[in-house]
């Protein structure tokens, strides 16, 4: 696996400024990359059992080639492990391997293991340096970039957590080559995001070259560059999500719903799917407030299913949800102030906005609809 040509996208945040590596054979530089970070540091890798299994061995291969300590923590996968019993776990394994604060944890998987092991890095010790590896396309193009750690509640979804940036971010391609087709499609909502919130040039071209992305062609390297550096340029103009960074969420209030509904079971439900489904939703529910027009909902979901992303609540494997359990699940996302609902809507193809003070009874009746269609 040798390093060929790489692209660097830098987050800058001050003093917790970092980089982030994209290309083939990256994972090999992790020692190198530990060395400059924290020079003698020992590591505990956080990952689970489906990504150890594929890529764990070589993971571990580089760092005993750069002579770094280390152990490995694994865990179940899907969004069930970012629970608080997971977490505990979690901290505790950190707490075991005798960690000091000038160690580091390297989270070598997903989303999941992202959020999870950078929540766990954020509150060891008051605070410890992590690293992403990101194995998944969603984790490499969003959940390790921004520093939003966290895990689930019984009440929705990363409702517990903190802003906690990494010290670096890996990014491999090679390691996209094992993910499964399902995975990959759901990362790829996330892709199409960045252009559907404010970059619609990027939209066009995703129009035009979502079959290199998906057979691993050139595009699939410059879709990943694009996607890193439009969130390292939102999140460094707000790290901490007080105004623009929410446009980020587009799609997120109705796909977390979906998901808190199905109890985070990927089987039914993977959180890219949710966010493809959400993002429908949003430019339906824009639609009918008279922000954008039916040729603008009709061409994102064309997009979307020409990918093989699902567009409606109905393709949810199981029994529909009722209006009034998604309005519970809506009532407790992060971005309600004193109770008024504030959406991501948008204006067109690249034109999202922040919309505050949404009337609780105009959603009910626009799901109303979307679950009767």
């Amino acid at each position: 696996m040798s390093t060929t040509k790489q692209d660097l996208v830098n987050v800058n945040l001050g003093e917790r400024s970092y980089e982030i590596k994209i290309g083939n054979g990256v994972l090999s530089e992790i020692a190198k990359t530990i060395k400059t970070v924290s020079p003698d540091a020992r590591c505990v890798i956080v990952t689970d059992s489906n990504v150890n299994s594929a890529h764990g061995d070589t993971l571990r291969a580089f760092l005993d080639g750069g002579g770094i300590a280390h152990s490995t923590l694994e865990v179940s996968p899907g969004e069930q492990s970012k629970s608080w019993s997971v977490f505990q776990q979690v901290v505790d394994g950190i707490l075991a391997a005798k960690l000091e604060r000038n160690d580091l944890v390297i989270a070598f998987g997903g989303g999941v293991v992202g959020d999870l092991a950078g929540f766990a890095a954020s509150v060891v010790r008051r605070g410890m340096r992590f690293i992403q590896v990101p194995t998944s396309l969603l984790a490499q193009v969003d959940s390790s970039v921004g520093g939003k750690t966290g895990i689930n509640s019984a009440h929705g979804k990363n409702l517990v957590g903190a802003f906690h940036q990494p010290a670096e971010v890996l990014i491999d391609l090679d390691v996209l080559k094992t993910l499964s087709p399902r995975e990959f499609r759901a990362g790829y909502a996330e892709v199409a995001k960045y252009g559907l919130i404010k970059y619609p040039d990027f939209f066009s071209w995703l129009e035009q070259n979502h079959a290199d992305v998906f057979s691993h062609g050139e595009g699939l390297a410059k879709a990943i560059q694009t996607s890193c550096e439009a969130k390292a340029e939102i999140v460094a103009a707000d790290e901490t999500e007080s105004g623009q960074r929410a446009l980020l969420n587009l799609g997120h209030t109705f796909g977390h719903a979906l998901e808190g509904y199905t109890a985070y079971d990927g089987s039914r439900l993977v959180h890219g799917e949710g966010v493809a489904i959400g993002m429908m939703l949003a430019h339906r529910f824009s639609n009918r407030l008279n922000h954008c027009s039916m040729d603008d909902v009709t061409r994102v979901e064309t997009h979307l299913k020409a990918v093989g992303l699902p567009t409606e609540i109905s393709q949810i494997p199981g029994d529909l949800p009722s209006v009034e359990t998604l309005m519970s699940f809506i009532a407790q996302d992060k971005k309600v102030k004193r109770g008024a609902l504030t959406f991501i809507l948008t204006k067109g193809v690249g034109k999202s906005y922040i919309a505050d003070d949404i009337p609780p009874s105009e959603v009910f009746g626009f799901l109303t609809d979307q679950l009767t269609k």
